[in-house]
C-alpha cells in the first residue's frame, strides 16, 4: 500500500509553546523543521529553520484552522 503523501503547516514564528503542545497531542501530526527563505524587515532573502507541523492533508487542514483560532484568542487577550 502506497504512503500517504505529507504536507507541512510552517508555525507562525511567536506562536506560543502552548498551542504548538495542544496540537502535537491533539492531531496525529509530527513537528519538524525545514528551511525557508524568508523576504520581509531586516531578513531579505536570509535561510532560516522554521518549526512546521507534517501530516496529511485533511488533518493538516484541520490543524490550520485550530493554530489560527488560538492564536487569534490569545492575541485578544493581549
Amino acid at each position: 500500500m502506497a504512503e500517504e503523501e505529507q504536507f507541512d503547516m510552517l508555525i507562525p514564528p511567536g506562536t506560543p509553546r502552548s498551542i504548538i503542545s495542544d496540537v502535537l497531542k491533539s492531531y496525529d501530526v509530527e513537528l519538524v523543521t525545514r528551511k525557508e527563505r524568508l523576504y520581509y524587515a531586516n531578513m531579505e532573502g536570509d535561510l532560516r529553520e522554521l518549526l512546521a507541523f507534517r501530516g496529511t492533508r485533511p488533518v493538516v487542514e484541520k490543524v490550520e484552522k485550530y493554530v489560527f483560532k488560538k492564536l487569534e484568542e490569545f492575541i485578544g487577550e493581549e
